[in-house]
């Protein structure tokens, strides 16, 4: 069995027929995807996470996933966003 780092290899490698919509850079907050719109779910705690690492405050990392991220209509296969260890 191949091993793969990230579960968005594992989904797009068993998937490959469906086109999912994938944030650049945020492969590490895909916690799975809904089967009926096969759309990916994102984890945003690990997003946020991710905006701090990159060296945004708490705040700005909030901030700019509400506005940016979230905010952003990105057409029938827009991401699910999972809120997760509040």
């Amino acid at each position: 069995m191949k091993k793969f780092d990230k579960i968005v290899e594992l989904i797009t490698e068993n998937y490959g027929e469906v086109d999912f919509l994938i944030i650049d850079g945020f492969d590490d907050a895909v916690l799975g995807f809904e089967d009926s719109s096969m759309r990916l779910i994102y984890s945003v705690t690990k997003i946020i996470e991710i905006l701090v690492n990159g060296g945004l405050s708490c705040t700005d990392a909030i901030e700019h996933f509400d506005y940016n991220i979230k905010g952003s209509f990105m057409g029938e296969k827009t991401p699910i966003f999972c809120y997760d260890n509040f």
